[in-house]
């Protein structure tokens, strides 16, 4: 499996962004029903949701969020038109880990790569601009996800494009232009693109979560966070 690899060469990896996820100024955040903050808060008004967000920060003292593998999580209400039809059972069990913090945060290939392909999912509660990577590790294919990305550096890449492992490739994005959400990096793990481009569902339904969790392994594997 995809996950016994991965542990066994963490080792092999950098990071995917220029801080220290480790450190005292990184939190847990809960994005589910449970957390009565979000009860009451408006997550269709973006403003309203970094708001949301940085008081959850505040109350932990960080200024950096982290969370969300295998969340069962509320706050894809805001957008219920893509994660399904409002009269059948949601998509809401998250399959990457969200990294909360400011735009423009640099984002890095933690392995060398070829980009496997890119989209702007510029809909409301999408990706907004997208990369894939396609990564090779003892003789094995693997992607990695980066959703909610900066459209200036996103216009730069290419189809095909080498990166070597370290290299800034991308910045985490300001809304509206990154899927209309508050600044995080939506990072994910794929065994398979299933022949996919520049898209990869980043949702899926609580009653699949075995298949799924099999498909995109935890991306802490990868990240290495204490707090996750």
């Amino acid at each position: 499996m995809l996950s016994t690899l991965l542990q066994q060469h963490q080792a092999a990896f950098g990071p995917v962004l220029p801080v220290d996820l480790n450190g005292a100024d990184v939190c847990r955040l809960d994005f589910s029903a449970t957390n009565p903050s979000l009860a009451t808060a408006d997550l269709r008004d973006s403003t309203s949701f970094e708001q949301v967000v940085q008081a959850m920060l505040t109350a932990q003292n960080a200024r950096i969020g982290v969370g969300g593998y295998l969340e069962n999580r509320i706050i894809y209400r805001r957008s219920p038109g893509l994660f399904g039809d409002p009269a059948l059972p949601a998509r809401s069990l998250h399959l990457g880990v969200d990294v909360w913090l400011p735009a423009e945060t640099l984002v890095l290939a933690p392995l060398a790569a070829t980009v496997h392909s890119l989209a702007d999912n510029a809909s409301f509660g999408d990706y907004g601009p997208t990369v894939i990577l396609q990564h090779e590790l003892e003789g094995t294919t693997f992607y990695t996800l980066y959703g909610h990305l900066g459209r200036r550096e996103y216009d730069n890449l290419r189809k095909g494009q080498k990166l070597e492992k370290g290299a800034a490739f991308a910045t985490v994005g300001p809304y509206p232009e990154n899927g209309d959400w508050p600044p995080h990096l939506h990072f994910q793990v794929m065994a398979d693109m299933q022949g996919r481009s520049g898209d990869f569902p980043g949702v899926a339904l609580p009653s699949e979560q075995k298949q799924w969790a099999a498909l995109c392994p935890d991306p802490n594997l990868i990240l290495q966070s204490r707090w996750l």
